[in-house]
Parts: C-alpha cells; structure tokens; sequence
C-alpha cells in the first residue's frame, strides 16, 4: 500500500489526541478492482473535495481504502455498547477512520470507511461488508438528510470484485460515511469500564469542546452534557416518529452524542400504521417497534448518565439523584413535543384536549383500518392529487368534517393548516420494496432504479407524478418483509 502526497484533502485530525485507549492505529486492508458505484458529487463538494468529480480512478483508489490521501491517520475506534440491554466489549470491527475534515461551513466531520478490513476489534469478522447493504445505507442515509433528519451522509460506495461470505456469497464493497463524529454512549460505556478516570474526563471535554462548547464553563459540565444529549435524543426520536422511520437496532453503540441517525442495517419505513411494527430479523420481542422508540431513547440516555456519574459528583449517591432529576425531564418534555409534532401533521398549532382527541381518533381508525401513513397525512394537504389512495373525506367523513372544523377556527385557519402539514408530511418515502428492488437491480449490474429511487428521495416534499409508482405498495409486501444487520 503506497502513501498518496498530495495537498488536496484538508484532514485536520483531533481524536487522535485522546488517549491511546480510544483507538488504535490501522491502515485498511486494499480490495481488488475498486470501481465506483455510486459517488456523491454534491456533498463532495460541501467538503471540499470537488478535486475527486470525474476522476473515478482517484476517487476508486481513495475511498476503498486502497491509497491513504496525504494527511489522513487512519484509526480503528474503541467503544463498549448496550445490545438488546446487554453489556459488551466492541470496536470498529470494519470501519477504519481516515480522519476529519472541515465542510464548506466550517463544521467538522468524520471521514469513514466500512468494509475496510479487520481491525484489533474484529472479533473473527472478516471485517469486509456486501454491496448490497452499503448501497443500502447509501440511500437510506440519503433520503434521511432529504426528509431534513440529522444523520450520517454517504459519499460513495466503492465496488470490489473480492467476494463476502455470510450465508450465501455477496459482491463486497466499501462505503464513506461521512458524521459529526462517531462519538457514541458507547465510547462513555467503554471508558467507565475499561479505563480509567482521566480517560473518561479527557473524553467528556473532548466531546464537549467538538459538540456543545456553549456549556463548557457550565457549573457543571458533565450535567448539562447529559441534558443536551436527552433533549437532542428526544428530538431525533421525534422526526424519526414524523416519517414512519423504524431504526431497527437502537443499541447503545449506534446513539452518538452528535445526535445524527446512523446505522442503516434492519432500519426500514412504515407504511399501513401499526405502533408496534417491526421489521427487524433479530428483533424478535419487538424491543425497537415503531412506538417504543421514545422509550429505548430514554433508556439509552439513562446509560450515559450512569457512565458519566463520576464526573457529575464525586459522591455516587448525590450524583444519581442530580443525573436523576435530568432524566425525569424527558417525559413530561417527550409528551409536549409529541403532540405539537402530530399535531403539526394534521395542521392544528394548539396542543388542546380537543385537538389532541382528534389526533387520537384518527390515530385509531388508521391502525384499525391499516391505513398508509404517508399517504394518510399527505392526502390532508392534497387530497386531489393522491387519487390512487383512499380519500379520507370519503373513507371517514364524520372525523374530516370535526377536523376542517378545528383548522377552520384556529388562528390562522386552513392556511395555517395548510403550512403545518406541508412542512410536516412528505409525499415521498423510500419504500421497503422499491428499496429492495433498486438493490436487486444494483447487485445485477442495473442501476437505473437505483438512481430513480435517489432522485426520488431528493425532493421528498415535493408531489412529482413520475415518481408516485414508486409509492405505491404491492398487497401484502410489509407482512413477509424482514431486513438484516448487514452493514
């Protein structure tokens, strides 16, 4: 493997600077045949790295992992996590960090690979990852960003002609994940049980000084580090429940502390509303179902609380009860955002019983009907152009009449409505078959549904009547569909 020198990426690497128990140095392991798969030119471009466009060659070679741009240091991280609520060791098992740049708004992120080889975290993976479930996260992350949700980004999937192993043979790949960091509750888990007290006061002023350096003169840093990361948990959650997006696998080492969505493996869309829908293989006991994403989230924050309680006071006692009185925020927080988001969704502004018993009353006839979710909310501001999905106005005359009542005689009345629910209800989601389907294609040589998919997705609140087929669900498809943990 040769060194690159060249002066065009601009790495200005910090994790380096934690201590060596954080990470460990690793160079990835090159593949054969690198080819672009797909390549995305205008976040290139956000991170300064136009150089690459049209050079497939330079940007095959790169971001497989194969040449080591002039200014990288490339690291494999240490972290711990909590999966399905149990404790272990973990790492990078197949990502490699190449380093962090600066954006065109001068915002820092991380410049990572996945299926770049084994690393010292392993564990008897191979350390490799298949096309298929990179160019998945690829699109998923991509749609996510789009429906204007914080999450990782995907600058591009590179090809290789070696093969993966797991229960079939796969084409492999590597894909560049792009984050604010890869940070997690994991890497505080990690160092509370596996290093020592310097290690987790040299992380949490890390994370601090890169994230959230208005409270680094706090009283009490590690506290309003805690609060920052429920109220912005809490936020996520909350878009991910606007959407009808399923994470799938919220363990504890895919909550980072920048608060972005990340780990596409068994996530997926909801279409018929049900709250306890799982997609998930591995979720067998529905622990990550649609409704109880709020409550994991909570749950997640409750494990960095207790890996950071050596900082918040030296008394264990008294640090439980000040990290306590935080986490008693989010419920009381959880429920008001809740209802203004929802209700934002049907277009009603005040957070009243009585709008909030319309929102329920909807709520029920859609599980009980097993109604589209995107389509339910979008046919509110647009009934006419969805006429390939049931009218709610005809499907459910008695609830749209006490609903156009309640728009009606708020302030702002149905223009208000009308701007709520815009903002609110995207028109265009990912569907789980066109997913699948764009990636059966991609695995066959074919990317052109691959690419409609992605155009699709690129202007999710914006009705176009060339993509709506994509939209449209085949009977019975969510009843058989199940996703994996490949990335």
């Amino acid at each position: 493997m040769s060194i690159e020198k060249n002066k065009s990426w601009q790495f200005d690497n910090t994790y380096i600077k934690l201590p060596f128990s954080f990470y460990k140095k690793q160079l990835p392991t090159p593949i054969s045949a690198p080819q672009v798969a797909v390549f995305n030119e205008s976040l290139a471009k956000e991170l300064g790295l136009a150089f690459l466009i049209g050079d497939n060659k330079r940007i095959a070679e790169e971001l497989s992992g194969n040449l080591i741009p002039n200014g990288s240091d490339p690291i494999a991280q240490a972290y711990a996590g909590h999966q399905f609520g149990h404790f272990t060791m973990l790492g990078d098992g197949r990502a490699i960090l190449l380093g962090e740049v600066l954006n065109s708004n001068g915002k820092r992120v991380d410049i990572q690979l996945k299926g770049a080889g084994q690393t010292p975290y392993s564990r008897r993976g191979d350390g490799r990852a298949t096309l298929r479930s990179m160019l998945r996260e690829y699109i998923i992350s991509e749609a996510m960003h789009h429906l204007g949700i914080p999450t990782s980004r995907s600058l591009a999937v590179i090809s290789t002609a070696d093969p993966v192993y797991r229960q079939h043979v796969h084409s492999g790949a590597v894909l560049t994940r792009v984050m604010s960091s890869h940070i997690r509750v994991g890497t505080f888990e990690y160092a509370r049980q596996f290093g020592s007290g310097e290690d987790l006061k040299a992380l949490a002023a890390y994370t601090i000084e890169r994230h959230y350096p208005s409270i680094a003169n706090a009283e009490n840093p590690a506290i309003e580090l805690l609060r920052a990361i429920l109220e912005k948990q809490t936020d996520l959650v909350l878009e991910w429940l606007r959407v009808g997006f399923i994470h799938g696998v919220m363990n504890t080492d895919n909550v980072g502390l920048a608060c972005e969505t990340y780990d596409y493996g068994p996530c997926a869309f909801m279409n018929a509303y049900h709250p306890k829908t799982v997609f998930s293989s591995i979720d067998t006991n529905g622990r990550y179902a649609f409704e109880n994403q709020p409550f994991i989230a909570h749950w997640n924050v409750s494990v960095l609380a207790g890996a950071l309680l050596p900082l918040i006071d030296d008394q264990q006692e008294k640090a439980i009860a000040i990290a306590q009185e935080v986490l008693n925020e989010f419920e009381p927080r959880f429920i008001d955002k809740y209802f203004e988001m929802m209700l934002g969704k049907i277009g009603l502004s005040g957070v009243s019983v009585a709008n909030k018993e319309i929102l329920s009353s909807l709520l029920q006839w859609m599980e009980k009907n097993e109604m589209d979710y995107t389509d339910t909310f979008y046919s509110l501001v647009n009934d006419s152009i969805l006429e390939d999905s049931p009218s709610i106005k005809i499907a459910n005359p008695d609830w749209y009449q006490r609903w156009e009542s309640a728009c009606e005689n708020q302030a702002g009345g149905r223009t208000l409505a009308h701007e709520l629910m815009k903002k609110s209800n995207p028109v265009f989601i990912p569907r789980n078959h066109a997913v699948e389907y764009a990636l059966d294609m991609a695995e066959s040589g074919n990317y052109q549904p691959f690419y409609e998919l992605l155009n699709a997705t690129s202007k999710p609140y914006e009705f176009n009547l060339l993509y709506r087929p994509l939209m449209r669900v085949p009977p019975q498809h969510d009843q058989q569909y199940v996703t994996y943990c490949g990335t």
